[in-house]
């Protein structure tokens, strides 16, 4: 049976290069799971594989779309497995490689059957925030669902609001919604967590970010101010530029620590949710062999 490859773990842990490595020794290209990478102009910010690394091995779903179109993990699990056929075709494997969670999910266990938005529900959920501020959504959101609570970002006020919104249109938690059906797919999955001891990782975080600053994270920031309000932006590395050009931020020497500092905390959330998920096993990027060995072995099987 053909099989999707899934390369996943925190970022800054070195996906890149081992994807592209895997994807070179069974001559497939990548498809990427990264719900920022998708979107043109954001190359710096959101580590996206440079042209050379893309020569070496083709990547799908990389600066695809404008800043301002709506994308979505439901989309992506669309767009994806529309493609998949298509790569199957030329190989019994296909890979993805990301870190972006509810991406991996859409793909490998399908999206669930969540209910449109309802204008007054929502129109009232904004007012609440515009009034109150985003702490009374929060507040809202750990009553009616503690454990999507956990896991979702808190500051992201979007997101905030549309956990709260299907939790009062459907009477049930929003993470109960999400994990209440899996899909089958026609192909078999093999999950791969790549990971780092905690001290290690940060430094790589750390060091990442000063290598962005350096090829001009602060410039690219600029070039997309204007359009701070789009969802598409609402993402570390941009975000804090964008508060130190509206005066709430004193220094670019803070703005720099806390990039630093909110992607360690990313990189937290990230792990504490694919920990979850049993079906992984988990290497670090050296165990590039064994990673081989690990796929050929199980479809031998």
């Amino acid at each position: 049976m053909k099989t999707l490859l899934v390369l996943l773990g925190p970022t800054g842990v070195g996906k890149t290069a081992l994807g592209i490595k895997i994807a070179q020794h069974f001559s497939i290209p990548v498809i990427s799971a990264d719900s920022r990478q998708i979107y043109k102009g954001l190359k710096i910010g959101t580590a996206a594989p440079t042209f050379k690394e893309q020569n070496l091995a083709q990547h799908f779903f990389i600066e695809t779309k404008e800043l301002d179109e709506t994308y979505s993990a439901g989309q992506y699990e669309i767009d994806v497995i529309n493609l998949l056929p298509e790569l199957f075709k030329k190989s019994d494997f296909a890979l993805m490689v990301g870190g972006s969670m509810m991406y991996i999910d859409a793909v490998c266990n399908g999206m669930d059957d969540i209910p449109n938005s309802d204008p007054e529900v929502r129109e009232n959920l904004n007012r609440i925030y515009e009034k109150e501020g985003i702490e009374s959504l929060q507040a809202m959101l750990k009553l009616l669902d503690p454990e999507h609570y956990q896991r979702v970002d808190l500051k992201n006020y979007r997101r905030v609001i549309h956990a709260v919104e299907v939790c009062l249109l459907t009477g049930r938690p929003y993470s109960e919604i999400l994990t209440a059906s899996r899909k089958k797919r026609d192909f078999n999955i093999i999950k791969i967590g790549i990971t780092r001891p905690t001290e290690d990782l940060y430094n790589r975080i750390n060091l990442r970010v000063n290598a962005m600053i350096a090829e001009g994270l602060e410039a690219e920031a600029a070039d997309v101010y204007p359009q701070k309000q789009l969802n598409a932006l609402n993402t570390v590395g941009y975000k804090e530029w964008f508060a130190y050009r509206d005066g709430e931020i004193e220094s670019k020497e803070k703005v720099i620590e806390l990039i630093k500092r909110n992607s360690r905390h990313y990189a937290k959330k990230q792990l504490t949710w694919f920990k979850r998920d049993e079906s992984i096993k988990w290497f670090t990027p050296d165990d590039y062999q064994l990673i081989i060995n690990h796929i050929e072995d199980i479809c031998k099987n």
